[in-house]
């Protein structure tokens, strides 16, 4: 199996595509299969079980409210950043609420959101239990899912075929979940990994549509980047942290380029870090594979186009497709998740994507682009997720604009060479597994370590 670039790159609401983006979704399926299945209208009470990682720190991450989003109605593709916050608090303040728009139900946040960090199931920390009764207490419905992270949902049915990988590929040309496979690939078929990509997406798509999406999805970005780098402010949640990603664009713009060779890493850190506070602020988004790690692969992206003005948009296509291909590596025989294997599962495999993606953009063969897609994530090896209070703020804005520039010296170091090098992306990978595997769950999303519990907080923050 292959993963599409478009299931890697999804547009939702910030703070947290498996926190925020997947449960939104999940209860989105949810009231979908009640009305499906011819139950919703009579549908009394529901009542949402958040457990493990996201019972841990779902208010930090805004889990709660995106819940009551997805009963409503509400895709995270398509909710509007400015009205979401509405419709939350309406439904807190009447008690009730209005199942996918069409069946109005008493709803009470403290007994019908149960937040149970101590509970937790065995094939995921993110998980999440869904139960429908009508007015006489029978159960119409009950469901379990999985936010594995990406905004990637898996129900309780599906979780064990999820775990075992799809053998022959489906109908895909050039099927393959190792980096080793895909050179393999590459060298079989003389294509590049985007080329290599482009034809796997063309088993789901016509070209037109391919290059359109991949286009809108860029368009998205930018526009995060550019109304990061506008608004200022501090951001919600209790923390104080200050937008600084426009004034430190206003700088850059004052000084202008003053034959400083870090001039253009400045810029590379301004811009993920405007992605970034845009996350946290729950503006929209695109999932990149995580929006914990939202700011990387757009800032890459974007200082590339900037500072190689012959750009065009057959370079940006490239630059996500191959982006997607070693990102499918990461979702097909690791994690995205940093409720299961830490933060080098979010930002690292944003690093190495990014990484290699900007090697294509300077004309890397396959081998180089996997040799930076490498040394982006061996950088990050051993990462833990470990936000303070629950918010995706503090280490993560900050860790984006870094791993960013890391990405382009990543890139860089491998142009360098030839693409012979001693550890493969598979063997970083298959550590960064192991690694998450032998973490404690206090340093994977859950605020319980780290640096969530060594800075003293302001007594506004908010209870993650």
């Amino acid at each position: 199996m292959v993963v599409s670039v478009f299931e890697l790159f999804s547009i939702g609401l910030g703070p947290s595509s498996s926190h925020t983006v997947g449960p939104m979704r999940a209860a989105l399926s949810f009231v979908e299969q009640l009305r499906d299945s011819g139950t919703l209208g009579q549908v009394d009470r529901v009542r949402a079980e958040l457990l493990g990682s996201i019972g841990s720190t779902g208010r930090g991450h805004g889990t709660d409210g995106a819940v009551i989003l997805g009963l409503l109605g509400e895709r995270p593709e398509l909710a509007d950043p400015e009205q979401a916050p509405r419709l939350i608090e309406a439904a807190r303040t009447r008690g009730r609420l209005r199942l996918l728009g069409q069946r109005d139900i008493e709803f009470d946040a403290e007994s019908d959101l149960i937040l149970d960090g101590r509970r937790t199931k065995p094939f995921h920390p993110n998980a999440m239990t869904l139960t429908a009764w009508n007015p006489t207490g029978d159960v119409l419905g009950e469901e379990t899912y999985y936010s594995v992270g990406g905004g990637f949902i898996v129900n309780e049915r599906d979780a064990e075929s999820e775990a075992a990988p799809d053998e022959d590929g489906g109908a895909i040309p050039h099927p393959f979940r190792t980096s080793g496979d895909l050179l393999a690939q590459c060298e079989a078929t003389g294509l590049s990994i985007a080329q290599l990509q482009f034809e796997n997406e063309l088993a789901q798509r016509p070209a037109e549509v391919i290059r359109e999406e991949l286009l809108h999805i860029w368009e998205v970005m930018r526009e995060c980047i550019d109304r990061g780098l506008r608004v200022d402010g501090v951001l919600p949640g209790g923390l104080g942290v200050p937008r600084r990603a426009p004034g430190i664009a206003r700088q850059l713009e004052n000084e202008g380029e003053l034959g400083d060779p870090f001039h253009g890493a400045d810029w590379l850190t301004a811009y993920a870090m405007a992605v970034n506070e845009e996350n946290a602020a729950g503006s929209r988004v695109v999932t990149a594979p995580t929006n914990g790690a939202a700011g990387i692969i757009p800032s890459v992206l974007n200082y590339a186009v900037r500072f190689a003005p012959n750009a065009d948009d057959d370079a940006i296509v490239d630059f996500l497709l191959t982006a997607g291909a070693i990102g499918s590596i990461f979702k097909e025989t690791a994690s995205i998740s940093g409720a299961e294997v830490g933060c080098q599962g979010e930002v690292g495999s944003a690093c190495s994507m990014a990484a290699g993606a900007y090697a294509a953009f300077l004309g890397g063969t396959p081998r180089q682009v996997e040799c930076a897609a490498e040394i982006g994530l061996e950088h990050h090896l051993g990462l833990t997720c470990d936000p303070i209070g629950g918010l995706v703020q503090i280490p993560c804005i900050e860790r984006n604009g870094i791993a960013s520039v890391k990405a382009v010296a990543a890139a860089r170091t491998a142009m360098r060479g030839d693409g012979t090098h001693v550890v493969s992306l598979d063997d970083a990978i298959t550590t960064m597994r192991v690694t998450g595997r032998d973490m404690q769950s206090k340093y994977k999303e859950t605020s319980t370590g780290g640096l969530a519990v060594h800075v003293r907080l302001p007594v506004n923050v908010v209870d993650c």
